[in-house]
């Protein structure tokens, strides 16, 4: 029986140890990370916590609905049983409280569905297994992306671990954030507060490249929660994209942890280049569904978070 808990009945020590013995475990749904991105998650909990799901949710107008948090690709529901059926993600989807009128939200790629009921669409994420060598990642590479790493090594660019994270959220500000409406304050300050969970919980990884005269021009966090890695957050400057500063700051991760049980999440992505990009490494798309429900009265159906 799937049984509905509000955040306090939640007991996030079993709820931890179902996410890190479930078959599809990911960083977005440990109970820590949660906290961090929603801090009164509510959850669908069966069998004693062999299976789970959290709810992610929100309050507008006097309406409750649930939302994909900023900086989690991935929920939907988890289990420490392999056999996760079409029919048993249903039925969780169909155990969701009726309070809930209005739905958007993303399950995860193990998370298989055909119902009807749901406007159902396609995210996609691109994964490189990460378990060979590197010389061996590295001839899967496109040739485009080999010339950019080249080219990287041409100015003397060098790694740097360990930047501070006001340094990536300020070289993305001033860059790609200047496009984006529709990050704000409070959106940059949840993301610090999630390193520092990161950093406490897991492994953060936060790495950057300089140019000769010691300026960041490209930086990057990826999360290692047990064996997998995430490209999670990253900034680039204009001559970081003229140097191949990211292609470069990647391939310096790979090269680190090549030949490791390591899984490298790239986050995925619907924009047609930065798929390409992702799939230049060599790395395997994967899809996961996005799943919406509008229940909301038909004057109001127009609600969105």
């Amino acid at each position: 029986m799937i049984k509905y808990l509000k955040h306090s009945q939640i007991n996030k020590s079993r709820w931890d140890e179902c996410i890190h013995n479930s078959f599809n475990k990911n960083i977005y749904a440990s109970s820590w990370f949660l906290d961090i991105v929603n801090k009164d998650w509510e959850a669908l909990v069966e069998d004693d916590y062999k299976t789970v799901m959290p709810l992610t949710w929100n309050k507008k107008y006097g309406i409750n609905y649930l939302y994909q948090p900023f900086f989690t690709q991935q929920l939907g529901i988890y289990s420490t049983k392999k056999d996760l059926s079409k029919a048993k993600v249903s039925e969780f989807l169909s155990a969701i409280p009726s309070q809930y009128r209005f739905i958007e939200i993303n399950l995860n790629i193990d998370n298989s569905l055909s119902d009807k009921n749901y406007e159902i669409q396609s995210g996609i994420t691109h994964l490189l297994n990460l378990n060979k060598p590197y010389e061996e990642i590295y001839k899967n590479y496109s040739d485009n992306l080999k010339r950019n790493i080249n080219k990287a090594n041409k100015p003397k660019l060098k790694i740097e671990k360990n930047i501070s994270i006001d340094d990536l959220i300020r070289l993305f500000r001033e860059n790609k954030g200047k496009e984006i409406d529709n990050f704000k304050d409070k959106d940059y300050a949840l993301f610090k507060k999630l390193c520092n969970a990161i950093k406490q919980n897991a492994a953060l990884n936060n790495i950057g490249v300089v140019n000769k005269d010691g300026a960041l021009i490209a930086a990057a966090i990826f999360p290692m929660f047990l064996n997998q890695a995430v490209f999670l957050f990253s900034g680039l400057s204009n001559e970081g994209k003229e140097f191949g500063a990211m292609p470069f700051l990647i391939d310096s991760f790979i090269k680190e942890h090549s030949n490791k049980e390591t899984t490298l999440d790239f986050d995925g992505s619907v924009n047609l280049n930065l798929a390409r990009f992702y799939k230049s490494f060599g790395s395997e798309e994967r899809t996961y569904p996005q799943i919406k429900i509008n229940l909301l009265p038909k004057p109001i159906k127009w609600l969105k978070k």
